[in-house]
């Protein structure tokens, strides 16, 4: 199958948004996307973004039965760890179900990783939910370790209220 990898663009915004509802309707979490294409294109591509993003795109006669071209999407941001330095977090990583097993979601990891190396980050990190055994397998393949079973690790979250409490106790 031909397909590209190339650099988001904010006019893709619409795609992505599709495409991360797909990916939270495959997680069963639909309910939890509050994020529309106007955030998306604020928030990547404004004067100083949060994210960035690949796409990954097929030619127009590789459409999808719905027409879309744009058939995934890595979604990839900057963080920092005090033991190994610069990192590179692949927050959503999404090929759409009639393109898996054709080398798209390898391209696009690839990608995001030469990127990372490219900025001299020392990991990719990004994580996976535990009954999503066909991702967990991929990228243990590729070489990724499962902190939570080597090391014991577990991602937390404050959101909603529990981050307003914990932002009112700020001195």
């Amino acid at each position: 199958m031909k397909f590209i990898v190339r650099a988001g663009k904010p006019e893709d915004c619409r795609d992505i948004e599709r495409m991360i509802m797909e990916l939270a309707v495959y997680e069963n979490m639909p309910d939890q996307v509050k994020i529309s294409h106007k955030e998306l294109e604020r928030d990547g591509f404004g004067s100083n973004p949060y994210y960035q993003c690949l796409i990954a795109e097929v030619p127009e006669e590789q459409k999808s039965k719905d027409g879309h071209t744009k058939v995934g999407y890595a979604l990839f941001f900057y963080t920092y760890s005090t033991w190994k330095g610069r990192v590179v977090f692949i927050e959503d990583l999404y090929v759409m179900p009639d393109y898996r097993g054709k080398g798209i979601g390898k391209a696009l990891m690839a990608t995001v990783a030469k990127v990372g190396k490219e900025k001299q980050c020392m990991r990719l990190q990004l994580s996976v939910l535990d009954w999503n055994r066909p991702s967990l397998e991929f990228y243990l393949a590729k070489g990724a370790e499962d902190l939570t079973a080597k090391e014991g690790w577990h991602f937390i979250r404050f959101s909603g209220e529990a981050l307003d409490s914990l932002a009112q106790e700020a001195p």
